[in-house]
Order: structure tokens, then sequence, then C-alpha cells
């Protein structure tokens, strides 16, 4: 375990944060390249030694203090029944609707079906070095039920709630449990597609159905949540929270007080040349200097894009790891 991020979760200030950032494994590195050149997408997720070699390929080429499980959040829908390809992105054979949901409703065969991610689990903890961290990840219910619908789907709120609670949040609970098992050490719920939630369905219905994936050791991570539903986030007892960029940091030091706060520098800025890269990354720094930054796991505002040059993510990590030690 790295010693950075159990301080993290424990909450005890240090000065440097541990550093890791979603899809940090990626079209972005030329390692990864390489190997898609031999492996499909689906491949290099479902063969255990192979996404560990992918898990392992930022760790070795940035030093990041956490490695995360190579996968897709999409597998548990396949896993209910519902053809997957990625071309390169995910495509559906059909769609989950209110005529077929039954045949799209076994859980333990998707339960059966995910077995695959505790093998890679295993795999990539086997060949981590013991002074870094392995995380495993799930889609929020709402992230996963938008894909599974589509988006020009024509159902009904009602039904959307009765199968994220009959279906497709046991199935989360049980695969996050399935990473735990294997060798995680938490668990992320990546909810970025809650961007088409009201504020009033996630504080009457959404609280609801989020407390049942509530644990030790799973954190939460949303993007373009109604601002007003934040407070309401802070105090549900997650392990941890990951935040966009779009949302301030330094009042989300001072307001999240419970587990981990993960994030949030704008990965579009990584995009820019190195040296305009370079100005964002001080100006972001400077923000949190002065800052109680107790419970800080630095990282992106969402995923790295595939264009990112490398050399800017080997700048923003000795950046954030020469400031942040100095002080």
């Amino acid at each position: 375990m790295n010693n950075k991020f159990k301080n993290a979760f424990e909450r005890v200030t240090q000065e440097c944060p541990p550093i890791w950032m979603m899809r940090q494994a990626g079209r972005y590195q030329k390692g990864y390249m390489a190997m898609k050149e031999e492996w499909s997408f689906e491949q290099m997720c479902k063969l255990p030694r192979l996404a560990s070699q992918v898990a392992m390929l930022p760790i070795d080429q940035f030093d990041f203090d956490i490695a995360i499980l190579f996968s897709d959040i999409l597998f548990p829908i396949e896993g209910l029944g519902v053809p997957l390809k990625f071309d390169p992105g995910p495509k559906f054979e059909w769609h989950i609707n209110e005529e077929n949901y039954k045949d799209h409703s076994n859980i333990e065969l998707a339960v059966k079906h995910m077995q695959f991610q505790a093998r890679a689990v295993t795999a990539t903890r086997e060949v981590l070095p013991a002074k870094k961290s392995l995380i495993g990840f799930v889609g929020g219910p709402w992230t996963l039920l938008n894909y599974a619908i589509g988006k020009d789907a024509k159902v009904s709120l009602g039904w959307k709630t009765k199968y994220m609670n009959e279906v497709i949040t046991p199935l989360l609970v049980r695969n996050i449990h399935l990473q735990l098992d294997a060798g995680a050490e938490k668990v992320m719920i990546l909810d970025s597609g809650v961007g088409n939630m009201s504020e009033s369905y996630f504080k009457k219905h959404y609280v609801n159905i989020l407390q049942q994936m509530i644990q030790t050791d799973t954190g939460y991570y949303t993007q373009h949540l109604n601002s007003r539903c934040l407070p309401t986030l802070y105090k549900m007892g997650w392990a941890g929270i990951g935040v966009d960029s779009t949302v301030d940091l330094k009042n989300t030091f001072k307001k999240y007080k419970d587990g981990f706060i993960q994030g949030n520098f704008d990965e579009k800025l990584l995009l820019l040349p190195r040296e305009e890269c370079r100005a964002h990354i001080e100006e972001y720094i400077n923000t949190l200097q002065g800052v109680d930054r107790t419970g800080w796991v630095c990282g992106l505002g969402h995923g790295i894009t595939k264009e990112t040059p490398e050399e800017n993510v080997t700048m923003f990590v000795e950046m954030i790891r020469e400031r942040f030690t100095s002080l």
C-alpha cells in the first residue's frame, strides 16, 4: 500500500499528495498503442496478464502512487446479456427498455461474467510494487443506465428508478465486493453521466440508490452534478470523493472532512504547449498554497485525453512533487 494514499484516506496531514489520474493507462501513451497493435481493447481488459501489463504502463512511466484496474465501466451491462463491442468506442447491439428488461436482470449471471475483473485485479497486485496502491472502479448507476438505454430512449423515470434499484445497483455492489475481495484497496464509483439529472431527483431518489453502495472502501466521483447537490453528496459517508475541474477544490477541502478528496486539475490544460501547460500547473499549485489539503489525492477533473503529450504528464507529476515536498 502507498503510504501517501493511506494518509489521504485516513486524513493524516501530509505535505505531498499521492497522484493518480483517471484513464492514466490509455491511448496517449506510446507503450499502450504498441500493445494495441497486437491486442484488442477487450483482450487487454479480459486477459489478466495483459490487463496487469496495461495497468503497470503509467506506474513504470510516470511513477504514479496508485495503479488502477484496467477495464471498462460497461462490462456489467454486457454481463446482463447485451452484446458489447468497442469500435473504437463502446457500441451495444441493442438497448434495454421497459419491454425487454426482464431478459437483462439476471444478476448472478452478470457477476459470473465479471470474474475476469477479479483475476485482473489479482494479476495487477502480483506485479505492482508493495509501495504502490491499487484501486478498482465501477460506473455509477445513472451513468450505466444512460448507456444501457441509449440516447433516444423512451422510458419512464419510474422505470429507471425501479431498474436501478432492482438490477443495476445490486449488481454494482456485487462488482465492488468482487474487486475488493481480489485485492483492490478502494473502489471508485465513476458517475460522470449525471449532468442530465435534476436536483430534485438526486435528492429524492438518487441519494437512496447510492446509499446502497456506500461502504468503508468505496469512493464516489461525479462530473457535472448540479452544484446544489454537492452538500448532500459530501454528507453521505463515502470513503472519499472525486470532483471535476469546475468545482472549487479549496472550498471542497473546507466542507468535506470525512475521507479523501481526489482531483481536480483541468485535463484540457494538459493539451497545451509545454510552457503554457507549465504556467497553468504553476497557477493551480499557487491556488492551493496555504490551504489545509488534508485528504488530498492529486489528479485531474476527468480522464486524460488521447491527444495529451506524455511529457506534460511527466511535468505535472514532477511539479506537484517538487512544490509540495519543499514547503
